[in-house]
C-alpha cells in the first residue's frame, strides 16, 4: 500500500478499518458537517498551511477533512505519545491524503521527531493541544516564525503555557484559546472528560465503581465532569483543591472536600485533572491503601509523581493492557493506568464524537477567523469571538431539533434602558 503522501504511521494496511470508525464518528458530528458544506462552497482557508498537533482520533480525522475542504494544506502529528489511534492515522494518510506523523506508544524522541516533521511543512497557522508544537517552534525553529500569522490551542494546559509565554513577551504570534469557548469547556471538559475518563478507568481495570471511594484532584470543569460521573455510578467522591472558591463549590455540590494527604489514606481510585505538577506526590503515595488505583486526566504525565512511585517500588509488572502494578518495599501494591498519561485516550478512545463536534467546530471557525483577521490581532492569547461561540451553540441546537425563543423588540428596549423599574 504505497503512497506519495509524507507520513510515519504504524501500518497503512489498517486504513480501511480506520475509515469505518471515522465515518461512524462523522454521523455524530452534525455541526462540523454544516461547516464542511460552507467551507467546501466558500474555500475560506485557501493558502493556509496548518501544522496540527492534536490527539489522532476519529474526531480529529473529521476536523482534518473539514480544513482540507476549506482549501487548507494540513500536516498532522500527535499531541500525546499514547493517544494515537493507529488505524485512524493510516486512514487519514490513505483516504484523505493528509500527511500524518503519529504512532501509538512512540518514545519521546520519536514524538518530537514527528513535531519537527510537521514544522518542516513551513506552516503559517498552528493548531495545538498542550502547546508542545508552539513551544518547540519558538525554541528550536524560530526561523519559521516570520511566516506564522496565528494559531489555536485546544486544552487548558496549553492555554496556561501560552499565557505564560505571552506574559513573558515570548509569544511571537496571536493564539485563540479554543479551550475557553463556552461551547468547549462547558461541554467538552465537563461531559466529554467526565464520561471518557470513567470509560478509560473501567476499560483498564474492569472494576466496579459503586461503593468505591474516588478522589478527584481539582474542581475545574474537567474534574466536575469526572466527579459527576463517578457519583452517578455509585462511588463516594472526595474532592481536593487549592482554590477556596472551587473547594466551597465542590462542598455545596455535595462532595467531601479535604487535603490530598488525608484523602490519600482512604481513597480507592485517584484521578488528577489539574494541569499542575506532582498533585499526587511521594508523601501521598506513602500512605495510600494497598491496591489503590492511580489515573491522570490532565494533559501531561506529570500530575502523578511517577519517579517517586518508581523510587518506592521494588518491582513493576504489567498486569493488564495499560495497567501497571508497582510492588512497594512495604508490601503494598499501587496501580497506575496508562503510564500516567491521559487516561481517556491512553486506555480508551477519548471524548464521544458528539462532544468533540462542538470543540472542533470552534477550531475550524477560529482558524478561519485568524486567516481573515490576523492583521488586527496582537501577540497574545485571545478568547474565541463570542459570535463564533453562539453560532456553534445555535447550530448544535438546530441539529438536535431544538428551537428557542427570541427577544421581542419591547424586551430588547427594556434590557437596554435604565429608566423603567418598579
Amino acid at each position: 500500500m504505497n503512497t506519495t503522501i509524507p507520513h510515519d504511521v504504524k501500518d497503512l494496511s489498517l486504513a480501511d478499518k480506520g475509515l469505518l470508525r471515522i465515518e461512524w464518528a462523522w454521523k455524530e458530528m452534525p455541526v462540523l458537517q454544516l461547516i464542511e458544506e460552507e467551507f467546501r462552497r466558500e474555500r475560506p482557508l485557501e493558502g493556509a498551511r496548518i501544522a496540527a498537533c492534536l490527539h489522532v482520533t476519529t474526531e480529529t480525522a473529521n476536523l482534518m477533512r473539514v480544513l482540507k475542504a476549506g482549501g487548507a494544506e494540513v500536516a498532522l502529528t500527535a499531541s500525546n505519545p499514547l493517544s494515537t489511534q493507529d488505524d485512524v492515522a493510516a486512514a487519514i494518510v490513505r483516504h484523505f491524503e493528509i500527511p500524518v506523523f503519529a504512532i501509538k506508544g512512540e518514545d519521546n524522541e520519536t514524538y518530537y521527531k514527528h513535531i519537527y516533521a510537521v514544522l518542516d511543512f513551513n506552516p503559517n497557522i498552528t493548531m495545538d493541544d498542550g502547546a508542545d508544537l508552539v513551544s518547540t517552534l519558538h525554541r528550536e525553529r524560530p526561523d519559521l516564525l516570520a511566516n506564522v500569522i496565528g494559531g489555536t490551542e485546544e486544552t487548558t494546559t496549553g492555554v496556561i503555557r501560552l499565557r505564560a509565554m505571552a506574559k513573558d513577551g515570548a509569544l511571537r504570534y496571536p493564539i485563540i484559546a479554543v479551550n475557553d469557548a463556552m461551547t468547549k469547556h462547558l461541554f467538552d471538559n465537563r461531559y466529554g472528560t467526565g464520561q471518557s475518563t470513567i470509560d478509560g478507568i473501567i476499560r483498564a481495570t474492569n472494576i466496579l465503581l459503586a461503593g468505591k471511594v474516588v478522589v478527584v484532584a481539582g474542581y475545574g470543569w474537567c474534574s466536575r465532569g469526572i466527579a459527576m460521573r463517578a457519583k452517578g455510578m455509585g462511588a463516594e467522591v472526595i474532592i481536593t483543591e487549592v482554590d477556596p472558591l472551587r473547594a466551597l463549590e465542590a462542598r455545596m455540590d455535595g462532595y467531601r472536600v479535604m487535603k490530598m494527604i488525608e484523602a490519600a489514606k482512604i481513597g480507592d481510585i485517584f484521578v488528577t485533572a489539574t494541569g499542575d505538577k506532582h498533585v499526587i506526590d511521594k508523601p501521598h503515595l506513602e500512605v495510600m491503601k494497598d491496591g489503590a488505583i492511580l489515573a491522570n486526566s490532565g494533559h501531561f504525565n506529570v500530575e502523578i509523581n511517577i519517579p517517586a512511585l518508581e523510587e518506592l517500588s521494588v518491582d513493576k509488572r504489567r498486569v493488564r493492557p495499560f495497567l501497571d502494578e508497582y510492588h512497594l518495599r512495604d508490601g503494598r501494591r499501587l496501580y497506575l493506568i496508562g503510564e500516567g498519561r491521559l487516561v481517556n485516550l491512553a486506555a480508551a478512545e477519548g471524548h464521544p464524537s458528539a462532544v468533540m463536534d462542538m470543540s472542533f467546530a470552534n477550531q475550524a471557525l477560529s482558524v478561519r477567523y485568524i486567516k481573515e483577521h490576523h492583521q488586527e490581532l496582537e501577540r497574545k492569547v485571545y478568547a474565541v469571538p463570542e459570535h463564533i461561540d453562539k453560532r456553534i451553540a445555535s447550530l448544535k441546537l438546530k441539529s438536535m431539533g431544538i428551537e428557542i425563543d427570541s427577544l421581542t423588540e419591547e424586551q430588547k428596549r427594556y434590557l437596554e434602558s435604565w429608566e423603567e423599574g418598579t
